[in-house]
């Protein structure tokens, strides 16, 4: 009897392995999508922190997904508190791989002009159904900084 279960959990564990059932392994890239929705006084720190992210994993797949407030940053002009603009820093994380997603609902709920826009942006339809996308279809780990 003792033969015929040691056999069967053998033979069940190969029948797992073979399916990929029983081993796991970890994704070559993390990716990542950063969900930004909070005004520019916010967003010098979430930059920093995706500059942070890629220092520490230059492979990382990061996408930034904005809407409400949080597409204030990716207009042309727009400025920090300090009053630097955050297109050169756009520019440099856009070079780097990163991508920056703007929810088209709140152009349209504003009334904004897409031509607004840096030109490093994509826009989506919308912002949180992006986010959701992400997550459930495509396998990103979500950030809320």
């Amino acid at each position: 009897m003792y033969r015929f279960f040691a056999g069967l959990v053998l033979a069940s564990v190969a029948v797992l392995n073979l399916s990929g059932c029983a081993t796991t392994s970890a994704p070559s890239t993390v990716k990542a999508v950063y969900h930004v929705n909070t005004p520019e006084a916010t967003v010098p720190a979430i930059l920093n922190n995706i500059r942070n992210h890629m220092n520490a994993d230059p492979k990382a797949k990061i996408v930034v997904v904005t809407h409400g407030p949080g597409i204030n940053f990716l207009l042309q002009d727009a400025k920090d508190a300090q009053g630097r603009e955050f297109s050169g820093t756009v520019s440099d994380l856009a070079s780097k791989g990163i991508e920056f997603r703007v929810c088209n609902n709140t152009l349209v709920s504003r009334s904004i002009n897409p031509d607004r826009l840096l030109m490093e942006t994509k826009i989506v339809p919308s912002g949180v159904s992006e986010v959701a996308r992400l997550q459930a279809m495509e396998g990103y780990v979500y950030l809320k900084p």
